[in-house]
């Protein structure tokens, strides 16, 4: 670890997923004087795998209190004042999120002791103007208007923003955050690559492997990758990796367009080496999906469909290519280009492989984390 913070660090979060450990791990390591993480627990029907423990970091599992759903869902966290008092942080990091109703008590008391705190947030999206009656009176756009103000309101309690993404730092900025306090943390899940890029042969083994590996819901869309496939002359080996709730009817749906697609099931860490060193694209055809990282770790070039922004640093023309959500000709046709050429496939997986290696990994994360809270200090 080259830079550290010469502090405590206290870090509040909704939940902990157990993607999330690495990386709150390493934060704790740099910070000479410890760090504590304080979460709840997610509702029942999220479907988020948690952690009950750190390494590194100091843990406080706090109450969450969920009220209402969707659009409207908010959060208290019980028992985050407590926590802050007991461990009198030097710093505080927080989820830049309105819908946590507790974070603006957490602000607060550390202004009062001249602390900073840093929001923690995916950016913020321009916001459509909603429909309501006529009756209520006013404009659809005086409405935008005035939740956009409340945006910025909301995000001028922080002293600093660090953004998951390019694009989310963007739009703090265009919302009226200053610039010279954003910062970008590119969103990762996953050390650099501790081994060497695999090598790959200059023509197919046979027939091309695509290889997907997620949980398998509905927004996964591997409904559509079946169905590309399936129109694909090559009649690509497609491997299926992950379990969920649409697995039974993914399979019957194999059946009827697809037989030769093998689902393989649940894996995990050293399981799934062999299936990433075998492949040859990585698609990822709806949102979400924690394996990129990964998959480029082992040198493959990925087709990822469009989603908040933290695809956009590491899903580039040099190593893959983003479709839109739920646009089955855009994939289909995105797969052929993908697989006509292979020296250029190649060539993309190992641009793949520099770019988790050099620039998107927890470790230069961390660096930005640390940089963000010494910059503060300083001041």
């Amino acid at each position: 670890m080259k830079h550290f913070f010469h502090g405590k660090l206290a870090l509040q979060q909704r939940v902990l997923p157990i993607y999330r450990v690495p990386f709150f791990d390493l934060l704790a390591s740099a910070c000479k004087d410890g760090m504590s993480l304080f979460t709840g627990l997610p509702r029942q029907v999220e479907g988020i795998a948690v952690a009950d423990k750190l390494q590194v970091a100091n843990y406080r599992l706090g109450n969450n209190i969920h009220f209402l759903n969707g659009n409207l869902y908010l959060c208290y966290q019980r028992g985050l004042m407590r926590w802050l008092l007991e461990q009198s942080p030097d710093a505080l990091i927080v989820e830049a999120n309105p819908r946590y109703l507790s974070t603006p008590s957490a602000v607060s008391w550390m202004h009062t002791r001249n602390k900073p705190v840093i929001g923690w947030g995916l950016g913020s999206p321009p916001l459509s103007p909603p429909h309501f009656p006529r009756k209520w009176g006013g404009s659809e756009g005086g409405v935008a208007r005035m939740r956009q103000a409340r945006r910025l309101s909301f995000l001028r309690q922080f002293d600093a923003l660090i953004a998951y993404s390019q694009r989310g730092a963007d739009e703090y900025a265009n919302l009226g955050f200053p610039q010279e306090k954003i910062f970008v943390a590119h969103n990762s899940v996953s050390p650099a690559p501790s081994l060497p890029l695999p090598s790959r042969p200059s023509i197919f083994d046979i027939r091309p492997s695509i290889l997907f590996v997620g949980r398998l819901q509905a927004r996964k869309r591997v409904d559509l990758l079946l169905r590309a496939c399936s129109q694909l002359e090559s009649k690509p080996r497609l491997i299926i990796i992950g379990d969920g709730p649409e697995r039974a009817s993914l399979e019957s749906l194999a059946k009827v367009i697809y037989p030769s697609a093998e689902f393989i099931g649940a894996r995990h860490g050293t399981q799934l080496k062999a299936y990433f060193t075998k492949a040859d694209l990585f698609v990822l055809p709806g949102t979400g999906g924690l394996a990129i990282q990964e998959a480029m770790s082992y040198g493959l070039p990925v087709i990822v469909a469009q989603g908040d922004g933290t695809q956009d640093d590491l899903v580039r023309k040099e190593n893959g290519w983003q479709v839109p959500p739920d646009d089955f000709d855009a994939l289909l046709l995105t797969i052929k280009d993908a697989l006509s050429d292979v020296a250029r496939l190649r060539k993309m997986g190992e641009e793949s492989y520099r770019i988790v290696a050099e620039e998107i990994n927890i470790e230069k994360m961390v660096e930005v984390f640390v940089m963000a809270l010494n910059k503060l200090a300083r001041k």
